[in-house]
């Protein structure tokens, strides 16, 4: 597979490139980066790598568009990639509801596979199943994420992705949200507190309430490594995939 990596200067495109470094037959080929003048060695890239720094600049043969790049961008990436009939794996989170429907709706007419993942790591994968069976049982619950300093979006597309979960499974009856301005941002009616801090990577922690007991359920993830077992997965999975899937759990 030629693989076009966006984002490829950044430090998950860095783990991407890592990761592909021992697979043979999956060659980093084309990238996308907002740095000028790159010098591809110094990326731990073949020198002969085609690097872009725009949409419009793109050229060549890609059959697989994995995406780390920034909120502000990744729809009009993955929606170049589709067009393109380069399957995308998007690992970039800020995605809203209606951007995804239209991804997913233009991916089914294009005839091209793919996958939208809040997160690529299997213990917070595991965290938003286990949460979603919770939430049959206990209709209260708040949701505190913890990331890296530098991550642009709040609350983590994991959060939100954790209550769509849940909202699947049970509506939850959560606080007046007019009463409870300094509560975080509500998404469905669910509480959801994001936390920015240095020394953090990406941590969530969904905590439910019921008469005389309480249930939490914690991920860490503790470095950007962890998220690599699930882009393997994706990539190994792809061939098998019907149009552009969100959520890694509907593949494992």
């Amino acid at each position: 597979m030629n693989i076009f990596l966006a984002g490829a200067t950044g430090s998950m495109g860095q783990k991407v490139v890592h990761l592909l470094a021992d697979k043979p037959g999956y060659d980093i080929t084309g990238i996308l980066t907002t740095k000028t003048d790159v010098n591809p060695s110094e990326y731990n890239l073949s020198d002969d790598v085609n690097v872009f720094n725009s949409l419009d600049a793109i050229e060549g043969d890609y059959d697989v568009w994995i995406d780390f790049t920034q909120p502000n961008v990744v729809f009009d990436n993955v929606k170049y990639a589709i067009e393109h009939h380069i399957s995308p794996i998007v690992g970039t989170s800020g995605l809203s509801e209606d951007q995804k429907h239209e991804l997913i709706s233009l991916a089914d007419g294009e005839n091209v596979n793919g996958l939208i993942a809040a997160n690529f790591g299997l213990s917070a994968v595991l965290l938003m199943q286990f949460a979603q069976q919770a939430a049959k049982y206990f209709s209260d619950v708040e949701v505190i994420e913890m990331h890296h300093e530098d991550k642009t979006d709040s609350p983590s597309g994991t959060a939100i992705h954790t209550v769509d979960m849940m909202s699947e499974t049970k509506q939850v009856d959560n606080i007046n949200q007019e009463d409870e301005p300094a509560r975080g941002m509500y998404y469905k009616g669910v509480p959801v507190h994001a936390v920015r801090l240095p020394g953090y990577v990406a941590h969530e922690q969904v905590l439910f309430g019921g008469p005389g007991e309480a249930l939490t359920i914690r991920q860490d993830s503790f470095d950007r490594e962890s998220f690599m077992q699930g882009v393997w997965v994706a990539l190994e999975k792809l061939p098998e995939l019907h149009g552009l899937v969100d959520g890694l759990e509907n593949i494992l």
